[in-house]
């Protein structure tokens, strides 16, 4: 039985916890308000950015997990979220003298390619915009160090609770011209209990789906089967700004990885079912 904390606990983290758990494990779930947590998670109240609350930490743990999100897409949101709170964090494991799988939650977003290219791990990863500076910041962070370390850039995670899409089709949203990469919230949970089992992981994992596609078929699809028409695509400036490529999961695959949702449609059509 291994001893795993999650910090970070939200959605993805949780349903991480719960799988973690079922296999048989230790899980402590942290975050500001713990409260609602579901067993057999135990809560963990902490505020990792300002350093309170982490003498609570167990241990003697095996593997930790940081799940951190920003509170909103501002830089100062992303540092203190995915820089500075990893790195209290990492100063707590260090002055105890722990050294367990560490593991982090990045983005895909750190890839800047708008030519609708594929990228893999292996690709450039320089999106320029400052809250992608951050990201690759936050990683460099992270893998500084010896021992077990990895990272896993998510796509768009999607799933129950993750209806903005839905909803943006339902209001007759336009879609831009852009490649988008997703990944169900389930899949990303089991794509990182997955990887923290693989005994000598690659620094880097991208996760998503095995289907990238033109987000204007995305709201295609969406619209035949909400039973609306969605206005035409159009060009805008947004791919020099959030990218537009094509992601590949060869690496996550190649270890072993099976999907429950391996596109848009399947984990789409079960939300709407």
């Amino acid at each position: 039985m291994a001893r795993v904390l999650i910090a970070g606990c939200g959605d993805v983290g949780t349903r991480l916890g719960l799988i973690l758990a079922a296999a048989g494990h230790a899980v402590w779930g942290l975050r500001r308000h713990p409260q609602n947590l579901p067993a057999p998670i135990q809560p963990l109240a902490a505020d990792l950015h300002r350093g309170s609350g982490l003498d609570a930490l167990p241990c003697e743990l095996d593997a930790v997990v940081c799940m951190t999100a920003a509170d909103d897409g501002s830089e100062a949101a992303y540092q203190r979220a995915y820089l500075e709170a990893p790195a209290q964090l990492l100063a707590t494991l260090a002055q105890r003298g722990e050294q367990p799988r560490l593991l982090f939650a990045s983005s895909t977003s750190v890839y800047g390619q708008d030519d609708g290219d594929w990228v893999d791990e292996t690709s450039l990863a320089a999106a320029d915009t400052p809250t992608a500076r951050i990201m690759r910041r936050a990683e460099a962070q992270w893998l500084d160090g010896g021992g077990w370390r990895s990272v896993l850039r998510f796509g768009g995670i999607y799933g129950p609770g993750r209806t903005w899409l839905i909803e943006q089709v339902r209001r007759g949203g336009k879609a831009s011209n852009i490649w988008s990469n997703r990944i169900h919230a389930e899949d990303a949970a089991r794509a990182a209990a997955h990887v923290l089992a693989l005994a000598t992981p690659e620094p880097t994992y991208n996760v998503v789906d095995d289907s990238p596609a033109p987000l204007p078929e995305v709201y295609a699809w969406l619209g035949q089967r909400l039973g609306v028409t969605p206005p035409p695509s159009h060009d805008t400036t947004v791919a020099s700004r959030r990218g537009s490529k094509r992601v590949s999961n060869r690496r996550l695959r190649a270890s072993g990885f099976e999907l429950l949702y391996p596109s848009y449609r399947d984990g789409y059509a079960d939300m709407l079912e």
